[in-house]
């Protein structure tokens, strides 16, 4: 590899052990993928330090020491030792963690574990990274630049970061997030460089595409055409807001690895269908019509049978502030007659709480949640047999990660089955 005068430092041990050890990771990681140097990264999203109760009661008795630094140390940066850990090196926050800190008994988490959390937190701001626990940083505060070097978990954040933004990052883990966390570096490979950021599949989108729902769907359908590849679309699609690449971006992340997408005279780097292809031809040409349409619609709801609905979730990827205008406006004056949960990071919540929002919504029987979300936390209410969604990400995961039977449909949809305990909803 070739180093800088800074990079060659940290690895010589002058930063302290920490970041050399960090650095000795990123080294390792870099020759693994065959990248030949280092870029800057100064906007980094993880979950450095973390860990659950169960984490660290295993560090505690495999080393003696459950610490956080204990745990960043053996557990993120594989380094063998306990450790001091130093202050993030720049920008740095963490994503979205296992529980709710206020409805931590809602979401069937034990005190000790919430007074565990709430230890976890103080250490990663001693450290210096922002607390922001949400799965959708760019609503929270975190916004980078376009061509701004990154190092993101979280796989719908990555493809926001990527598509609509135009920053720079791959699908990192914990482990090169941490170690950038102490360093400000991450490998130069993939979507840090220019040619690897063009498009390769053509998507031409016949039918319109104007609704939330419609976005998921489209989302869900290119990320099973395309799979890891790098799609441009061109056609009928329409109302292109924050809202609705959320959704996009989050189903063709989760039904393929779609960790970049351009859309032609939208996104940043597709002023034009060249311009998105870097000058070439697409290797495939996709047509995406009603036919297309209706049958990802019927997958995603391929799982459902029984129509008596137990619980309905909102907020995956976490919900924006417009969200919580719109489902309020749906529930204002009216019970609901099931459970309902919605999620979203601290900082939307508490522009909902300021707007009336949130009281709203629990006037109604529901509950407004942060940080996590059925799937992370891997909750629903007690006895959920059935479940609602309106996120094409959610109905792909957690059926199979609690068991449950999942309908999904509009935010309208999901509402009418929290107020009737039914589900109506139907491909219009």
């Amino acid at each position: 590899m070739i180093l800088a005068d800074d990079e060659k430092a940290m690895l010589d041990g002058a930063g302290g052990v920490a970041k050399q050890k960090a650095m000795e990771l990123l080294v390792r990681y870099a020759e693994a993928l065959g990248a030949e140097r280092f870029v800057a990264a100064t906007n980094i999203t993880g979950v450095p330090g973390s860990s659950t109760l169960f984490l660290q009661k295993y560090f505690e008795e495999y080393s003696g020491d459950g610490s956080f630094e204990a745990v960043f140390s053996l557990y993120d940066l594989d380094a063998g030792e306990v450790m001091s850990v130093p202050s993030a090196a720049g920008h740095c926050c963490h994503l979205q963690g296992g529980m709710d800190l206020e409805h931590w008994a809602d979401l069937g988490m034990s005190r000790e574990a919430m007074q565990h959390q709430r230890a976890d937190e103080a250490e990663l701001a001693r450290h210096g990274v922002r607390i922001m626990k949400t799965c959708t940083p760019y609503l929270a505060g975190n916004l980078p630049v376009m061509g701004e070097h990154c190092a993101w978990m979280e796989s719908s954040a990555v493809v926001y970061c990527n598509s609509v933004i135009g920053a720079r990052t791959n699908t990192e883990g914990r482990e090169s997030t941490s170690a950038a966390m102490l360093t400000g570096k991450i490998p130069d490979w993939g979507f840090h460089r220019d040619g690897y950021r063009h498009a390769t599949h053509l998507i031409e989108v016949e039918t319109p595409v104007e609704s939330v729902m419609d976005w998921g769907i489209l989302g869900y359908f290119v990320g099973d055409a395309v799979e890891e590849d790098k799609p441009v679309l061109t056609g009928a699609i329409r109302q292109a807001d924050p809202l609705r690449h959320k959704h996009f971006g989050a189903a063709a992340a989760s039904s393929g690895g779609v960790e970049m997408y351009h859309i032609v005279g939208v996104t940043p780097e597709a002023g034009t269908l060249e311009m998105a292809l870097g000058g070439r031809k697409p290797e495939v040409t996709i047509k995406y019509g009603a036919e297309e349409r209706r049958r990802v619609y019927e997958t995603l709801n391929a799982n459902g049978r029984d129509l008596n609905v137990d619980y309905v979730m909102l907020g995956c990827p976490h919900a924006s502030i417009d969200q919580f205008r719109d489902v309020a406006r749906m529930l204002d004056g009216r019970k609901i007659k099931t459970h309902l949960w919605m999620f979203t990071s601290r900082a939307v919540k508490t522009v909902a709480d300021m707007s009336g929002f949130t009281q709203t919504i629990e006037d109604g029987g529901g509950l407004v949640m942060t940080d996590t979300c059925s799937a992370i936390a891997r909750a629903v209410p007690k006895g959920t047999k059935v479940v609602a969604l309106d996120s094409a990400k959610q109905v792909h995961y957690l059926p199979a990660m609690v068991g449950v039977q999942a309908w999904f449909g509009t935010t309208e949809d999901c509402i009418n089955a929290a107020l009737t305990g039914r589900w109506t909803g139907e491909l219009r």
